[in-house]
């Protein structure tokens, strides 16, 4: 039986693959514009993610939260870090955020338990 970030994993690929092969010029420019964002730049790579996080929670983006989620923690960024971009999340947007916050506390558990 699949886990929480293998299904997560999977939906997303199997949507993406058939969102680009609809060959929409603008979607695959917004999807490589995306990509290219995260790339190492002036800010590290890390940094950009927590960035993404924050900016993710505040606008209450589930998938949005998982994947910078799992992308920070493929980046090697602790519990401790992903915890405190967090609280910063929460404080800028509110209350509103909390029920967020607990679905991505537990989508890093079972990143965690992945490993």
């Amino acid at each position: 039986m699949p886990n929480q970030v293998e299904e997560f994993n999977a939906y997303r690929a199997k949507m993406n693959e058939k969102i680009l092969a609809d060959n929409n010029k603008v979607i695959k420019r917004i999807f490589n514009l995306d990509t290219n964002a995260y790339m190492e730049g002036a800010l590290d790579v890390k940094t950009k993610e927590l960035l993404g996080l924050v900016a993710s929670a505040v606008l209450r983006c589930d998938d949005c939260i998982k994947y910078h989620l799992e992308t920070s923690y493929k980046e090697g960024i602790s519990k401790e870090q992903v915890m405190e971009a967090l609280s910063i999340a929460t404080l800028v947007g509110g209350t509103i955020v909390i029920p967020h916050l607990r679905r991505a506390y537990e989508f890093w558990e079972a990143l965690e338990a992945d490993s």
